[in-house]
């Protein structure tokens, strides 16, 4: 059973000052000889924020409490925009439909998922993005924009599908441009704030980190 989720975003003016990015989790074992063995034990990164930095007034903090009591501390997972990694294109630029290889067409598979590729030359890294931001996917067939009416977007779990009669023909590469949010939790059930260091300039401690929804 999927862990309890809230398609509602954190506030984003908050969000843009925090930090954080993503995380892996390597094994490595250095032999007798000195040389390395290194095994990944994820296949994914997750992603790991800082809310706190973003925090700048009362007003803010207050808002952020509300957010966080809704929210139920950890229970409930919600969504975040990354400042850094929010779209399929480069930083400054606007999505295209042609921007991210999702499959290829087979003349009867439907659905695709949404990804976004990092790297090119050496291993390339293919991310399932699961949270696109609403209204923002779009989609091409064989270098050709595809209707809006030909197909349906899940904002809740990234998957394209096309209309019945509609699939993508054999060797056809389908793409797709998006905006996107990272699905993340509070990484705590406390929020403790000493209000006297707060006014000094004191952050207060808000960690997120990123779930699979």
């Amino acid at each position: 059973m999927p862990a309890p989720f809230h398609e509602v975003l954190f506030p984003v003016d908050i969000a843009l000052r925090a930090r954080g990015g993503p995380r892996r989790r390597t094994d490595v074992v250095v032999t007798g000889s000195g040389r390395e063995e290194r095994n990944a034990r994820w296949a994914h990164s997750r992603r790991h924020y800082e809310a706190g930095y973003g925090v700048k007034t009362l007003a803010a903090l207050a808002e952020v409490v509300a957010f966080f009591e809704e929210r139920r501390g950890r229970l409930y997972g919600f969504r975040w925009r990354d400042r850094l990694d929010d779209r399929s294109c480069r930083l400054g630029t606007l999505p295209t439909p042609f921007d991210q290889p999702i499959g290829t067409g087979d003349g009867t598979t439907l659905s695709f998922q949404i990804a976004k590729t990092y790297g090119w030359a050496f291993a390339p890294y293919v991310r399932p993005i699961r949270k696109p931001a609403a209204g923002s996917v779009t989609v091409a067939v064989g270098g050709q924009p595809v209707s809006a009416a030909d197909l349906s977007i899940d904002a809740a779990s990234g998957l394209v599908t096309f209309r019945a009669g509609r699939a993508p023909a054999p060797g056809a590469a389908v793409t797709a441009g998006f905006l996107f949010d990272v699905p993340v939790r509070f990484d705590t059930d406390d929020l403790a704030v000493d209000f006297a260091a707060f006014e000094a300039g004191e952050i207060p401690q808000i960690p997120l980190i990123e779930i699979l929804p």
